[in-house]
């Protein structure tokens, strides 16, 4: 059968990144498959692209992933990146696909989900309860207030040793900018930005912070974004502490809400251990895959 395909044009941009797209069609023009490239525009990230690939079921094993791949790969090289990354659920066709064709995996994640239902109440506002010296919670809605902006965007560097086990990720530099964009872009879309950030009393910066997404509607799951603390202030539970009072958050304002989900780099033990003990199971495995160009 006869694949075309053809080169799109995406809006889906940003300040961090810009797209490409193709569509592969058969011979009656019919969509069979597409391909996404995120092409990272930001210092420290311009070497890097992130590819979706999908395929429809019928029409996998007669090269149509493999066009599409060889669009994508000679447009990152053509743009200059040094890697392509890419996402497989394990045991799906992806996971196959990708390492059949150069990929290598670097990196597997672990899905889980809380039940909000079965969240044991107690125990959640037991962990918020407990004295944590040196330190208070706020939170807030969508953008940062102005009055904690700068510490805030200076927590941002809790995020800069998550693991990510041997992936090319490079390094992510944020700024008041970014913070306010990333926010506006939730909203922008219908969703709720909520944060519950660590207070250092003894100066009034922020030690860490948590973030959740949750569906405009209220219903559905919600998803947790970063979750980080600085690491001057780890050892304290703070991680645990601001995730629990999160929970009880989203539980308090949103009755119709079915779960939380998240995901963890399997080599980041501490907070794989800090969903455990607040009750998140398991839902699913993927791994990330890296080409280098």
């Amino acid at each position: 059968m006869s694949i075309r395909i053809t080169s799109l044009i995406d809006p889906d941009g940003g300040p961090s990144a810009r797209r490409l797209a193709w569509l592969a069609s058969d011979g009656d023009g019919n969509p069979v498959g597409s391909a996404f490239l995120r092409l990272f525009t930001r210092p420290g990230q311009d070497h890097l692209a992130e590819l979706d690939l999908q395929v429809h079921p019928a029409e996998r094993r007669n090269r149509t992933g493999t066009r599409l791949l060889e669009e994508a790969v000679a447009a990152a090289r053509g743009d200059g990146r040094r890697c392509v990354i890419a996402q497989a659920e394990a045991g799906s066709p992806g996971a196959e696909f990708l390492p059949a064709r150069g990929f290598r995996k670097v990196l597997t994640l672990t899905f889980t989900r809380l039940l909000l239902a079965d969240a044991d109440l107690p125990a959640l506002t037991r962990v918020t309860e407990q004295p944590c010296p040196g330190y208070r919670l706020v939170s807030w809605d969508g953008t940062v207030p102005d009055h904690l902006a700068d510490t805030f965007v200076a927590s941002r560097h809790a995020m800069d040793d998550m693991p990510m086990g041997s992936t090319d990720f490079g390094t992510v530099t944020w700024d008041l900018e970014r913070v306010r964009a990333a926010a506006a872009t939730v909203e922008k879309r219908g969703s709720a930005l909520h944060t519950v950030a660590a207070i250092d009393t003894s100066d009034g910066s922020i030690a860490g912070f948590t973030e959740l997404v949750i569906p405009g509607d209220g219903k559905g799951d919600g998803q947790h974004y970063g979750t980080g603390v600085l690491p001057r202030h780890r050892g304290h539970g703070l991680g645990r502490l601001m995730k629990a009072a999160s929970i009880l958050r989203a539980i308090e304002r949103y009755p119709d809400l079915g779960g939380l989900l998240t995901d963890t780099a399997d080599n980041n033990p501490h907070m794989r251990h800090i969903n455990d003990a607040l009750g998140y199971a398991p839902t699913h495995t993927t791994f990330e895959y890296q080409l280098d160009l």
